[in-house]
C-alpha cells in the first residue's frame, strides 16, 4: 500500500508544474490607450495517438485597464497559448495568439496591440520618365512595426492616379522609394499620420 501511495504521489509530481502567474495587456500602440472590455481565453493543448486534444484553461474579459492576471496550473507535455478577441475594424494586430514560453512571454506579461483602420489612396507616378528601364520599389513602416521589404520592380513611365482607398492600419506610416535610371540611384522617404477611420492621399512624384 505505501508503495502504491508513493509511486502515485510521485506521478502526481512530476505531471504537474508550479501554478504560473500571467499578466494579459491589450492596448493601442499608437496612442498607448488600453482596451477594456475585451475577451480572453488561454487554451492548452496536447498531441494524442489520434488527435489534438484541447481544454480551457481560463477565460473572461479584460478589466477596466485593459488587463487580467491568470493564475495557471501547467502540466508536461501541454502547449499554452492566449487569445484575445481584437476590437471591431482592426486593421492591425502584433500576433492575436501568443505561446508561454515563446518570444511574446516577457516574465509571465502577454501584451497584446491593436490599431484601428483608416483607409489610404496612393498615386505614384514617374515625372521623371527616361523610358521603359526606369526601376522603382517602395517599403513601408509604422511606428510600431519594422520596415517591410522591397516591393517588387515598378517598370518604366509608371502612372497611377486613379486607384481606390484600401484600409491600413492608423498610425504614423513612413514609404520609404528608390528609382534607378541608367544605373543612377535616387531614394526618398515620406510620412502620412492617419486617424482612426480618416481618409488620406499619398503622393509620391519620382
Amino acid at each position: 500500500m505505501r508503495f502504491i501511495i508513493l509511486y502515485v504521489s510521485l506521478l502526481l509530481l512530476f505531471s504537474c508544474k508550479k501554478e504560473e502567474n500571467i499578466h494579459i495587456v491589450a492596448l493601442n500602440p499608437v496612442t498607448g490607450e488600453h482596451y477594456a472590455g475585451l475577451e480572453y481565453v488561454v487554451v492548452s493543448s496536447r498531441t494524442t495517438a489520434n488527435e489534438e486534444k484541447y481544454r480551457t484553461e481560463a477565460s473572461g474579459t479584460l478589466n477596466s485597464n485593459g488587463e487580467a492576471m491568470v493564475s495557471i496550473k501547467q502540466k508536461s507535455g501541454r502547449t499554452y497559448s492566449i487569445r484575445v478577441v481584437e476590437p471591431e475594424n482592426t486593421c492591425y494586430n502584433k500576433q492575436i495568439t501568443q505561446f508561454f514560453d515563446s518570444p511574446f512571454d516577457v516574465n509571465g506579461t502577454f501584451t497584446f496591440e491593436f490599431a484601428e483602420c483608416a483607409y489610404l489612396k496612393q498615386e505614384i507616378v514617374n515625372v521623371n520618365c527616361q523610358g521603359a528601364n526606369d526601376i522603382f520599389n517602395i517599403m513601408d513602416r509604422y511606428t510600431y512595426t519594422e520596415w517591410s521589404s522591397w516591393s517588387v520592380d515598378v517598370l518604366g513611365c509608371y502612372s497611377n492616379t486613379t486607384g481606390d482607398y484600401f484600409k491600413v492600419p492608423s498610425g504614423k506610416r513612413f514609404f520609404k522609394w528608390q528609382v534607378n535610371r541608367s544605373g543612377v540611384l535616387e531614394e526618398g522617404i515620406d510620412s502620412i499620420t492617419f486617424n482612426p477611420g480618416e481618409y488620406k492621399v499619398l503622393t509620391i512624384n519620382y
